[in-house]
């Protein structure tokens, strides 16, 4: 049987919540990406630490397969399990060992090969709530990049006041 910690236990206190998911820190972001089996989170999660878009500075991992969520002050951290922490799934290489950090506050969460993706997504569909606390969320459809998504989602600015049926609309007919 694994030691209390592995399970995000504590005495006489109720079990933290466990998901299948990956974890990472970009700068003070923490970014849950989720998806079926299979889906890439490993692999994303891996690219946002060794080959992130120039716009980004390197990922740090934080949990990888099993994350740990918690509120705290009204505030959602993800945590590894402490018999996964600093490792993470290269396919075709095996388990690695890499440099991660213990926790991070999360606030933004991408969902992989997610059926609801839309290509101009209503703001209400932008959020997710977990545990409580309301978080931005990115829904990718199958073969998408992600990466390219959460490098413009951390390093751009939402569009006020476009109007798609404006005839002035410069990209109206693209």
């Amino acid at each position: 049987m694994a030691p209390a910690s592995d399970q995000g236990v504590t005495a006489g206190a109720a079990p933290k919540p466990s998901i299948h998911a990956t974890c990472i820190a970009i700068g003070p972001n923490g970014v849950l990406i989720r998806g079926p089996s299979g889906a890439g989170k490993s692999t994303l999660a891996l690219r946002l630490m060794l080959d992130p878009p120039r716009i980004l500075p390197p990922a740090t991992l934080v949990a990888d397969d099993r994350v740990l969520l918690e509120v705290t002050q009204g505030t959602l951290i993800a945590r590894a399990p402490d018999a996964l922490a600093g490792v993470i799934e290269v396919r075709n290489l095996g388990l690695r060992r890499v440099p991660h950090l213990f926790s991070v506050k999360v606030n933004l969460v991408i969902d992989l090969a997610a059926a609801d993706a839309e290509r101009l997504p209503a703001p209400d569909t932008q959020l997710q709530n977990i545990e409580g606390i309301s978080v931005f969320r990115i829904a990718v459809p199958p073969n998408a990049d992600a990466a390219l998504l959460l490098a413009a989602a951390l390093s751009t600015a939402e569009a006020d006041n476009i109007s798609s049926n404006c005839a002035l609309h410069p990209l109206r007919n693209f």
